[in-house]
C-alpha cells in the first residue's frame, strides 16, 4: 500500500462491440464530463486527464489522484432556536444528526441552531467504486441498445453496443466494481486479428505499451496521424497527390485499431463520370480517399484504410476494395447516362410534383417566382453586368441563348443578361428529380449545372445553376457573376420573403427552412458585390396581390430580421454591437451597403479623438434635452423665409420682424443677442450642417462625419461657457433649441445615443 502523501494514476476502460466512428468524439468529451462531475462532488482533482477512443473501447486515464480525501468539518444552518419540534427534528433528518447534537449560534441577534458535521477522509479507491457504475449508467449515447436477457426490462442498461469489459486499476491495484454483470479487473484485449489471449494491464503506465505490442493504437490522434501521413506517401509512391480530406481522416482513424492506407486503382473509363460524383461514391459509401494526377485532374485511383498488417502487402484487401468501389461507380455512371437522356427543362417539369411548402406551393411554384424576380433583378439595374465582350442573343426554344460575335449596347446586354438569369432560375432545381441528386443530395445545383453544360446551354447558365445555392454560410466562395449572383439572390429573397408572409419566421434556436442561413447568403453577396437591393421593392415584387396593410408588417418583420442578421454577421466581423445598433436606430433606411458604410465609417470615426469628444459632447446635450423633457419650443413657427425664428440674431431691426412674427401666432418672444460661445456654436453649425448633408446624399460617410468633428471645439466651449438653464424663459428655450439642432446635426450620421463610452 502507498504511503499517505503518494499520488496514483487511474485507469478506466470500458470495451465493447464497435463503437461507430462519428459517436466517438462525443463519447470521449461524456467520458471525462461524468469523470469529472464525480470527482468534483467528491472533491478529488487530479493533474491531468486524457480520454481515448478506439472502435472498440473508451479509455480514460487521471494522474495524480491522492489516495484518500481529507477530512473536513461542515456546518448546517437550521432554524431559529424556539422553532416548532417539527421543524428541528426535519431539519435533523436533513442533516443526519441526532437533536442533542444541534449547537445552538447567535445569528443577527436571534439563536439559530446549527448542525456541525464532522466527515471523515474516504479512500479515493472506494469514491471510484462508486464512481465507475454511475458514469456507466448516466452515459448519454445518440443512439443505445439494451441486450441479453436484461434487456426485457426497461431499467436494464443502455449502452452504444454490449458492454463486454471494464478494466480499472488506480495504481497497480484493481478497483472493484460490477455493471450489469460486467465486473471490473485488469484484463482486455487487443486487435480482433492480429491478437489472441488476454492482457493483463499492470497500472495506467503501461496500457498503452501494452496493447501496442497487441496491434492496438489507443490514441486516437496518433491513428489519424499514420493516416494522414501514410496516405500521402502511398499517393506520392504511385506519382500522385492526395486529396486531403480531415473529415474522412477523423472518420478512418474510428473505424480501425492498427490503420495501414492503401492504395488501388479503378477502370480509367468511370472518369468520364463528374470527379464530384466519383470523389463522393468513394467518401460517403466506401470512406476512401481520392487523388489527382497532373493538372489536377482526377485519376483512377482510391486510398483505402485497412486495419490489418496483410501478409500480402494488402493486395487482396485492395482487390476487394476495388470490386465494391467499381460497383458503386457503374451505379453513379447509370445515372449519369440517364439523367442525360432529358434536358434540364424536361426534368423541370417534375417539379410540380414536389411540394414546397403546403402555404406556398410546389417547387415548380417557387421556380415560376424565382425566375420572375431574377429578371427583374437585372432589368432593373439592381444586379449589374460585368464588362463583356461580343454577347449578343441567338434564336432558338428552350435554349436559345448563345454568345456571339456582335457587341451589345448597354441595353442590350442588360436585356441579354436578364434573358440569361431568367433561364438558369427556370432549370436550377431541375436537377433535383434526376437520378443522381435521389441518391447523392448533396450534389444538387453541382449536377444541374454538369447537366447544363452536356446540353449545351451557355456556361452563365450552367455557372448560375451549379453555385446558385452559395454561399450556404460564413466562409463559402461568394457568387460575384452576374447571372449567377441573380439567380442566388432570387432564390435567397424569394425564401425569405414568403415564409415571412406565412408567418413562419425563425424563434429562438428553431429555423426548420434555414432563413438565418439564406439571409447571411444575402448579407455576403450584398457585401461583396456592392449591388444595390431595394427592398421594399422586392417584397412588393415579391407579394403584388398584398395590400398595404398587409405588406408594410411582412416588409417590416423581414428587414428587421435582415438587420438582426447583419448585426450578428458584423459582430462575428469584430464590430461593436452599439455601433450597428447606432445606424439602425436611424430607421427609414433599406440600402444595405449605406447601412454597412455607415457602420464601417462610424466605427472608424469613434475610435478618434475627435469622435470621443463629439460623443461626450452629444450626451452631456442629450442628457439636458431628456431631463428638461424638451420636445421643442411652444408656439414655434415655421421658416419665415428671412429668418428662422429658432436662429438667434444679432440685429435689432431683424429682432423685431422675428419677435413680430412669433407674436402673431401667440407664442413668446425668442431673440436676443447670443453670447460669443453660442455665436461660434451657431457659425460651426451652419458651416458643418450643409457639409454633412451633402457628404451623406454622396454616400461619403467619413466626410460627413469629418464635417461633424468640427463641432467638437464649439460644443465644448459652449458647456464651458454658457448657462443654459437661463433665469430669462427666451435664453433658455433658445439654448435647448440649439442643442437640438446640435442633437439633431449629429443624428444626420447616426444616433450617438446608442453608442457606449
Amino acid at each position: 500500500m502507498s504511503g499517505p502523501e503518494t499520488l496514483n494514476d487511474f485507469l478506466l476502460e470500458l470495451r465493447s462491440e464497435e463503437i461507430p466512428a462519428r459517436m466517438q468524439a462525443g463519447a470521449r468529451a461524456e467520458l471525462e464530463k461524468l469523470f469529472r462531475r464525480e470527482m468534483d462532488a467528491a472533491g478529488v482533482s487530479a493533474t491531468q486527464i486524457a480520454v481515448w477512443s478506439t472502435p472498440r473501447r473508451l479509455a480514460l486515464i487521471a494522474r495524480g489522484l491522492p489516495e484518500a480525501t481529507d477530512a473536513v468539518s461542515e456546518e448546517l444552518k437550521g432554524p431559529p432556536v424556539g422553532a416548532p419540534d417539527q421543524a428541528i427534528e426535519g431539519f435533523c433528518r436533513k442533516a443526519g444528526v441526532e437533536r442533542s447534537a444541534l449547537e445552538e449560534r447567535d445569528v443577527k441577534g436571534r439563536a439559530t441552531w446549527f448542525a456541525v458535521k464532522d466527515i471523515p477522509g474516504r479512500a479515493t479507491r472506494d469514491l471510484l467504486a462508486a464512481a465507475i457504475p454511475a458514469i456507466i449508467r448516466d452515459f448519454s449515447w445518440p443512439r443505445s441498445m439494451r441486450w441479453g436477457v436484461a434487456s426485457v426490462s426497461t431499467e436494464s442498461l443502455r449502452w452504444v453496443r454490449p458492454l463486454s469489459g471494464i478494466v480499472a486499476l488506480l495504481g497497480d491495484e484493481v478497483i472493484e466494481c460490477e455493471v450489469h454483470g460486467v465486473t471490473s479487473g485488469a484484463v482486455t484485449l487487443g486487435h480482433r486479428f492480429h491478437h489472441s489471449g488476454d492482457i493483463t494491464i499492470g497500472n495506467a503506465g503501461d496500457y498503452a505499451m501494452k496493447l501496442r505490442a497487441a496491434h492496438v493504437i489507443v490514441d486516437h490522434e496518433e491513428r489519424a496521424e499514420l493516416i494522414r501521413k501514410g496516405a500521402h506517401q502511398v499517393a506520392e509512391e504511385a506519382g500522385l497527390a492526395l486529396v486531403e480530406d480531415e473529415g474522412l481522416v477523423v472518420e478512418n482513424a474510428g473505424l480501425t485499431e492498427w490503420p495501414i492506407p492503401l492504395l488501388g486503382r479503378f477502370e480509367e473509363s468511370f472518369l468520364e463520370v463528374p470527379p464530384e460524383v466519383i470523389q463522393l461514391t468513394a467518401r460517403v459509401n466506401q470512406k476512401y480517399f481520392v487523388c489527382e494526377g497532373a493538372g489536377g485532374k482526377l485519376a483512377n485511383a482510391f486510398i483505402c484504410t485497412a486495419n490489418i498488417e496483410a501478409a500480402d502487402g494488402g493486395a487482396a484487401i485492395v482487390d476487394g476494395n476495388r470490386k465494391v468501389l467499381a460497383a458503386r461507380l457503374s451505379d453513379a455512371r447509370f445515372f449519369w447516362d440517364v439523367d442525360r437522356k432529358k434536358t434540364l427543362a424536361q426534368h423541370a417539369e417534375g417539379l410540380a410534383r414536389i411540394t414546397f411548402h403546403e402555404k406556398l406551393g410546389t417547387v415548380a411554384d417557387k421556380v415560376e417566382r424565382v425566375a420572375k424576380l431574377a429578371r427583374w433583378l437585372v432589368e432593373e439595374g439592381i444586379v449589374k453586368p460585368s464588362p463583356l465582350q461580343g454577347r449578343g442573343l441567338g434564336e432558338g426554344a428552350d435554349t436559345a441563348i448563345s454568345a456571339s460575335d456582335v457587341p451589345l449596347s448597354p441595353e442590350g446586354e442588360r436585356e441579354w443578361l436578364a434573358e440569361l438569369a431568367e433561364q438558369a432560375a427556370r432549370l436550377a432545381k431541375a436537377d433535383l428529380v434526376t437520378e443522381m441528386v435521389g441518391e447523392f443530395p448533396e450534389l444538387q445545383g453541382l449536377m444541374g449545372g454538369y447537366y447544363a453544360r452536356a446540353e449545351g446551354l451557355p456556361d452563365e447558365v450552367a455557372d448560375a445553376i451549379r453555385d446558385h445555392y452559395k454561399p450556404v454560410g460564413q466562409g463559402d466562395d461568394v457568387p460575384t457573376a452576374p447571372v449567377t449572383v441573380a439567380v442566388s439572390l432570387a432564390d435567397k429573397l424569394d425564401t425569405l420573403i414568403s415564409f415571412f408572409a406565412i408567418g413562419e419566421k425563425p424563434t429562438g434556436s428553431k429555423d426548420p427552412f434555414a432563413l438565418r442561413r439564406a439571409a447571411i447568403g444575402v448579407l455576403l453577396m450584398v457585401a461583396s458585390t456592392g449591388f444595390r437591393i431595394p427592398l421594399y421593392s422586392v417584397v412588393d415584387r415579391t407579394n403584388p396581390t398584398a395590400s398595404s396593410d398587409e405588406r408594410n408588417p411582412m416588409y417590416n418583420g423581414f428587414v428587421a430580421f435582415l438587420a438582426d442578421r447583419l448585426k450578428v454577421q458584423q459582430r462575428e466581423a469584430g464590430v461593436r454591437h452599439d455601433l450597428i445598433d447606432a445606424v439602425f436606430a436611424l430607421g427609414g433606411e433599406d440600402d444595405l451597403v449605406r447601412l454597412l458604410a455607415r457602420v464601417k465609417a462610424l466605427q472608424t470615426f469613434v475610435a478618434t479623438e475627435d469622435g470621443a469628444n463629439l460623443l461626450a459632447g452629444y450626451k452631456r446635450a442629450a442628457n439636458i434635452l431628456k431631463k428638461e423633457d424638451w420636445h421643442g419650443i411652444e408656439g414655434e413657427i415655421p421658416q419665415t423665409g428671412e429668418e428662422d425664428p429658432l436662429v438667434m440674431v444679432d440685429d435689432p431691426e431683424l429682432r423685431a420682424v422675428v419677435d413680430a412674427k412669433m407674436a402673431e401666432r401667440g407664442a413668446k418672444p425668442l431673440s436676443y443677442t447670443p453670447e460669443p460661445a453660442e455665436k461660434d456654436l451657431i457659425d460651426a453649425l451652419d458651416a458643418s450642417e450643409p457639409k454633412a448633408e451633402a457628404a451623406i446624399a454622396a454616400e461619403d460617410f467619413a466626410s460627413a462625419m469629418s464635417a461633424l468633428a468640427s463641432l467638437r471645439a464649439p460644443i465644448d466651449a459652449f458647456f464651458d461657457n454658457v448657462t443654459v438653464n437661463d433665469p430669462d424663459p427666451a435664453r433658455r428655450q433658445a439654448r435647448l433649441a440649439l442643442l437640438a439642432r446640435f442633437r439633431d446635426a449629429v443624428h444626420e450620421v447616426a444616433d450617438f445615443s446608442r453608442i457606449e463610452g
